[in-house]
């Protein structure tokens, strides 16, 4: 079995839709299903071709987290490419979850909104998720919160196993009646061509070629500018790096956009710390040199500077929040 997620939310650590449907995988993975994850804020303009990939599922949760006002824009996006590109012959025969977390009013009108294009879609819509949540650790502390979710997945599992029935809706009467799917020849990537510059391959590769070339200038220009500043960083961490036992994990610190990341790798008593790239590090860290410095100078906390919004964080919440216990700055 195949299980398609597509996430509209922006990302964000805190995230309380990423956490549901975290645990939503862990539980259908263990229950043999290959689950494969879509996350439309990285795929923002791939997201015309991203229907062609529900061909290969039996099911799809729709995840997205409702911040100020509806479901999002990546989500809204991505419906308006399965209704101009999508198989509406597959579609018909895809069972979709809901899963809609809100930081702010709205959550219910959020899910039924999912459900309600689904099923103009001609798709079968299913019993979903959608709740309140002002903190990421309230689900992380509330087992019965937990035993939500996950009776939600395995009744999704049930649902797509058994091709469980359902009643015809009256919107997909509607549909069929007054709504028309207009024709478009043109492929996606063709129908994002909108000038003769965009479609002039020479012309792009020269583009491309010219930006490559300018971002490598400035690029050196910055090295030469503050060389030395990544590398007193290293040192730094290394004085004030305080073991904490049994504890491992890697962080990447993206620096005012300079291609090598600050890397920082802990196991146990041993730290390594160097500029250059790792591969899926539990944290992702991006931020300025200053703002570093302040935490360097302890006039801030990695997550005083995360609260503020000056330091973006994507990964894992509870080991974002370790780097003030491994690391003890004085003044």
């Amino acid at each position: 079995m195949n299980i398609n997620i597509y996430y509209g939310g922006r990302g964000l650590i805190d995230d309380p839709t990423l956490y549901v449907i975290n645990k939503m995988r862990e539980v259908l993975e263990e229950l043999r299903v290959h689950v494969t994850q879509y996350n439309l804020y990285e795929n923002k303009n791939a997201i015309p071709t991203l229907p062609q990939t529900l061909k290969e599922a039996d099911g799809i949760i729709l995840a997205s987290t409702v911040e100020w006002y509806g479901i999002g824009g990546y989500m809204y996006q991505f419906l308006d490419s399965c209704w101009l590109y999508g198989d509406k012959e597959k579609i018909s025969k895809l069972y979709m979850c809901p899963v809609v977390m809100s930081t702010t009013y709205g959550e219910r009108e959020g899910k039924m909104q999912l459900a309600t294009a689904w099923e103009v879609l001609g798709g079968r819509p299913c019993s979903g998720i959608c709740g309140y949540i002002a903190n990421t650790l309230t689900l992380e502390m509330k087992q019965e919160y937990t035993t939500i979710i996950e009776k939600k997945a395995e009744n999704l599992y049930r649902t797509v196993n058994q091709k469980t029935p359902s009643f015809p809706a009256s919107n997909q009467a509607v549909k069929n009646t007054v709504a028309i799917t207009p024709n478009v020849d043109l492929t996606p990537q063709e129908s994002e061509q909108l000038s003769r510059y965009a479609a002039d391959d020479g012309y792009v590769q020269r583009q491309k070629e010219d930006i490559q070339e300018l971002a490598s200038m400035f690029r050196d220009m910055l090295n030469e500018k503050d060389g030395t500043s990544q590398d007193t960083f290293v040192q730094r961490f290394h004085q004030a790096f305080k073991p904490q036992p049994g504890f491992s994990a890697s962080y990447a610190l993206k620096l005012d956009e300079k291609e090598d990341a600050l890397v920082i790798q802990v196991d146990g008593a041993q730290l390594e710390c160097y500029c250059g790239t790792v591969e899926d590090p539990e944290v992702e860290i991006t931020a300025t040199s200053d703002i570093i410095e302040e935490i360097i100078a302890a006039r801030m906390s990695f997550q005083s500077a995360f609260m503020s919004g000056a330091m973006k964080m994507k990964g894992n919440f509870r080991v974002m929040r370790m780097l003030d216990n491994l690391f003890a700055f004085d003044e």
